[in-house]
């Protein structure tokens, strides 16, 4: 079966006046027609670098990007029209209104008389009492509504989101992901980017996780869970821990969590914090989940790129 999207050996690298950057190094996964799959990384792990590159943004260094069997080069424009694109910025033209922003994109695609589609688009995704409102009179959330229904609106077989729900409210997120599901169940493609880990774990059968500029893990999200299965030890203190069981937990504000392997262990734990006199509030005990995957992979990848290397050139320009 052809790839929906084809990442080949993919290099990005970045020349400037402090000398030369390593953004992207040897990126190699396919992604399924109909699949939805989440691309994970810390900031500057290259995610955006990925995708700018798979838009047509901006060229790879080394390697071969394909949407849909057209490469991103050679036949941009059959590529292109095989995306839809949900940028992390608020992107908006502020002259028109919610639905003449939509027919225009349509018209980048010689797309017309799609009225009904841009209709059944207003209606899913909460615009349709926003429909003739002039885009500057919308508040951040519904600019980033009408973004993803821009990216929608030429109908295209894979959809990338880049952060879509960054900044947004809980009804947004709810909504978009409904809509967005339903698009994935009737065959579309989804590649998503997001720092919130719970979406990606509900939402993404096959998730590859970035470091550097490289792959780091690329894994059915139920094979990265059951692979690194544990008990995790949830509780609330205002209490400092040991320094033996500090050195293990993940402390957030007054949460703590700690990482165990069965129910020995937990009693060890709990044994260890009466012992010194902690006192524990809210104790859950339940199974890792994939932000706990996620840091696990990340904290155990010794850091390989982005590399700066020697200085070779005093202006700053894309390899």
């Amino acid at each position: 079966m052809q790839p929906a999207i084809s990442f080949q050996n993919v290099g990005k690298t970045y020349r400037g006046a402090r000398g030369t950057l390593q953004a992207l190094t040897e990126v190699s996964f396919d992604i399924q027609p109909g699949e939805f799959f989440g691309l994970l990384g810390p900031n500057g792990a290259g995610k955006t670098t990925l995708i700018s590159v798979l838009a047509g943004l901006s060229r790879a260094t080394a390697g071969r990007v394909t949407v849909m069997g057209h490469d991103v080069v050679t036949d941009y424009a059959a590529a292109r029209k095989s995306l839809g694109i949900v940028p992390q910025e608020l992107v908006f033209d502020p002259f028109f209104s919610v639905r003449e922003s939509l027919r225009i994109q349509s018209g980048y695609f010689g797309v017309t008389g799609n009225d009904a589609w841009i209709d059944e688009l207003l209606a899913g995704l909460g615009l349709a009492d926003k429909a003739g409102a002039n885009m500057r009179q919308l508040s951040g959330g519904m600019k980033r509504r009408v973004l993803v229904a821009q990216a929608l609106v030429h109908r295209p077989p894979v959809i990338v989101l880049d952060e879509p729900t960054a900044g947004v409210d809980v009804e947004l997120r709810q909504t978009l992901w409904s809509f967005i599901a339903r698009l994935n169940k009737e065959g579309h493609t989804v590649l998503l980017t997001t720092h919130y880990l719970e979406e990606a774990e509900a939402l993404c059968g096959r998730i590859a996780m970035l470091k550097q500029g490289r792959v780091v893990a690329l894994e059915r999200t139920s094979a990265l869970l059951a692979g690194r299965a544990s008990t995790m030890l949830r509780f609330k203190t205002d209490d400092a821990l040991p320094a033996d069981l500090l050195a293990q937990a993940r402390v957030t504000g007054r949460v703590a969590q700690i990482k165990t392997r069965d129910a020995v262990e937990v009693e060890a734990v709990l044994a260890r914090l009466r012992a010194a006199g902690v006192r524990v509030e809210d104790l859950e005990i339940g199974r890792a989940d994939l932000e706990d995957v996620f840091l696990e992979i990340m904290q155990g990848q010794a850091a390989t790129g982005p590399t700066p290397l020697p200085s070779s050139t005093s202006t700053v320009e894309a390899v």
